[in-house]
């Protein structure tokens, strides 16, 4: 499982807060992450089945569902097409 499937956010914060714990300690939670899967709060699919994971404090949202989200947005917006699909692309493309 790829690292770069999950996005945390926070992780100063965390880092900050872990930075005095026994190393073996930080390497056992570590390993820990890598392994475990990480859900998605809205649809519960696993990093595994989706292009990109963010994981938040407490939640956790994978590129679909975040596709889903923005297209709402965009459609409740009533935003032109064009400037819609530029937005599109551009969330695409960062997730390649």
């Amino acid at each position: 499982m790829s690292e770069e499937k999950i996005v945390r956010l926070g992780a100063k914060r965390d880092k900050s807060h872990k930075e005095h714990e026994p190393v073996s300690r930080k390497v056992e939670e570590k390993e820990k992450e890598v392994t475990e899967p990480v859900y998605c709060s809205f649809c519960g699919r696993p990093n595994t089945q989706v292009v990109k994971m963010v994981k938040g404090p407490g939640v956790n949202i994978c590129s679909e569902c975040t596709m889903i989200a923005v297209q709402y947005l965009i459609l409740n917006d009533r935003m032109p097409s064009a400037e819609a699909q530029a937005i599109l692309d551009a969330f695409w493309g960062k997730c390649r």
